[in-house]
């Protein structure tokens, strides 16, 4: 009998098998696709290696800003697309060659849970003690007319030619993220959201913010919009939802997958990580949770914790946020206040963001942070900072303590922080 069987290779299955592996126990990894999963293969790494190449782009056509001269600057989006293929097929390969390392069997074929099987679990026909859900997530089509011409994350960056006009239905990071890629490239895109604002939980400060910073590039949004047609190129980023169907998690008497905070669902020694479970539908809380799965597993005390997990949006400028925004405190019953400040406070920032529009918001119960939210580049390396002050729930007096290099974008937290 295998020790662990894992259901699902992406963020959560594949770091849970090479973990459990290196640990000494015996561990079997279906996947039906590609190692790596939706992040690897149809989401985060090709869509930002697609987005870099855009970024790039803009750069160039805007470097006389400068004092550098880029004459005629052009994308070849074939050749980037080119690229973002490689940069996947070499990391799924790495994932590959780490696992087999390690120890861990990968069987390359969609798993079904036949039942329990003695004191363990039978998949496939093979068996194990644990079992561990890691199946992840699909994306949301509304019933609108004409869905079935949408496209989704996996097609959408399948593409080679630039579509003339492209629609994209929500709003969220998703659907920001494409907005911006295909705007730089050339697309004339319209956005259409059901809310009052985009990007979801984002602060709605900051969300107002890009959404101008977009229009100004030529991006239509139409907020509170149902669409009741789709016609022409259109992306559908409604959102996503666990894929917990399919693969016989009845047959263990599982309808839905719940988890609490060690990851543990309501069977014994079954448990889940990743988007699966509905909660923070992110690789990098995927990749978390495996590692506090494995340790229960392995006897070890580990909690799950959500109130310090970052999110970014990966457009040009980026946007990022940690923890509560003053209304979801407030919303809480939390006396909550908070700390605002520019982002042309930071020299580095001024320096390389020429005409660049950014903020930086911390959110405070009483000397504690509990929410932090940004907009400008490169937010996305400095919201990590920001974690390990909301896990450890530093005071104001301890955080005024923290020394940051200069010059860095991220001295604007040190600048916010002493205007608390």
């Amino acid at each position: 009998m295998t020790d662990l069987i894992i259901i699902g290779g992406g963020p959560a299955g594949y770091h849970a098998a090479e973990l459990a592996a290196n640990a000494g126990l015996s561990t079997v990894l279906f996947e039906k696709r590609s190692l790596g999963g939706v992040c690897l293969n149809e989401g985060c790494i090709p869509s930002k290696a697609l987005l870099y190449s855009a970024k790039l782009y803009d750069q160039a056509r805007t470097s006389k800003k400068y004092g550098v001269t880029c004459e005629n600057p052009a994308l070849d989006y074939a050749a980037a697309v080119k690229r973002k293929d490689k940069v996947v097929r070499k990391l799924v390969a790495g994932i590959e060659q780490s696992l087999k390392k390690a120890g861990a069997e990968i069987i390359r074929e969609a798993a079904v849970i036949e039942g329990r099987s003695g004191d363990g679990f039978s998949v496939s026909g093979r068996q194990a003690k644990y079992l561990l859900i890691c199946s992840g997530s699909e994306p949301v089509l509304p019933p609108i007319k004409g869905i079935e011409t949408a496209l989704t994350n996996r097609e959408i960056l399948a593409l080679t030619e630039i579509p003339e006009t492209l629609n994209i239905i929500g709003g969220g990071v998703i659907g920001l993220e494409m907005a911006s890629l295909f705007n730089s490239a050339g697309s004339k895109v319209t956005v259409y959201e059901m809310l009052d604002k985009i990007a979801g939980p984002f602060d709605r400060e900051i969300s107002d913010m890009l959404q101008k910073q977009y229009e100004k590039k030529g991006v239509t949004f139409k907020l509170n919009t149902q669409v009741a047609e789709i016609t022409g190129a259109t992306l559908v980023s409604a959102g996503r939802r666990p894929n917990a169907k399919g693969f016989g998690l009845e047959n263990i008497g599982l309808d839905t997958v719940t988890t609490d905070e060690r990851m543990k669902t309501a069977v014994p020694n079954v448990y889940a990580a990743g988007d699966v479970n509905g909660k923070s539908m992110l690789a990098h809380t995927a990749n978390r949770a495996a590692e506090v799965a494995l340790n229960n597993t392995l006897g070890k005390k580990d909690a799950m914790e959500y109130n310090a997990i970052p999110s970014v949006i990966y457009t040009n400028p980026e946007a990022a946020c940690i923890g509560e925004t003053l209304e979801s405190a407030r919303s809480k019953g939390i006396d909550a206040s908070e700390t605002k400040l520019p982002m042309q406070y930071s020299g580095r920032f001024m320096a390389e963001n020429e005409g660049g529009e950014g903020i930086i918001k911390l959110v405070w119960r009483k000397d504690r942070l509990i929410g932090a939210h940004m907009l400008g580049n490169p937010c996305s390396e400095i919201i990590p900072a920001l974690s390990p002050i909301l896990h450890r729930e530093m005071s104001l007096e301890q955080i005024k303590k923290l020394v940051f290099p200069h010059p860095t974008v991220a001295e604007i937290i040190k600048e916010a922080v002493f205007h608390a």
